[in-house]
């Protein structure tokens, strides 16, 4: 059975991509590192949630360090940018970069992140991202195919878990 280590950026959209990769017969450990989480608050309510989810599908999650200021080193640069540019790119390969890095540390085959379970993501660029990073080693799965999002909207619903209105960095926090 191959291993997969999924990069994780938070509970409710780790409950849809652990249950698919489980069913496609792959060996599912979690990697929850994402220094773009502001404030840190944010961050420590989506780890509790991230827990219960843990707990609730019987899968190991690895915790990275929590890195804010490397994640502004990189991103800040960026900070004009639209939703979905070049910062949200250095944020995805910052966050695949660590993820392959442990994977390959681990024994893990491959690798892939929650991130394309989101329709406000762009799946195609996270491919991009996750196969220069790790070539054939980066599982390309979009995980917002089939009502991946739909489906794990109401599995956090039914589990009562902590859902977040924001990406989770400064930049896309909704200012009302």
């Amino acid at each position: 059975m191959k291993k997969v280590l999924l990069h994780i950026c938070c509970g409710v959209c780790a409950i849809e991509c652990i249950g698919r990769l489980k069913s496609a017969g792959l060996s599912v450990a979690g990697f929850f590192y994402n220094p773009n989480i502001h404030p840190q608050e944010e961050y420590l309510r989506r780890k509790k949630a991230l827990i219960l989810v843990r707990d609730l599908c019987g899968v190991d999650v690895f915790e990275g360090e929590y890195e804010p200021r490397q994640w502004h080193e990189l991103c800040d640069i960026h900070e004009t940018e639209p939703e979905g540019g070049q910062r949200c790119n250095q944020c995805y390969r910052m966050r695949l970069v660590k993820t392959y890095e442990l994977a390959r540390l681990k024994g893990f085959d491959l690798f892939t992140t929650t991130l394309t379970i989101s329709p406000h993501k762009d799946s195609a660029e996270i491919f991009r991202v996750g196969e220069e990073i790790g070539g054939s080693a980066f599982l390309k799965e979009d995980f917002k195919s089939q009502d991946g999002f739909k489906k794990t909207i109401q599995a956090a619903k039914a589990n009562d878990l902590y859902r977040q209105n924001y990406c989770g960095c400064m930049y896309s926090m909704d200012p009302k």
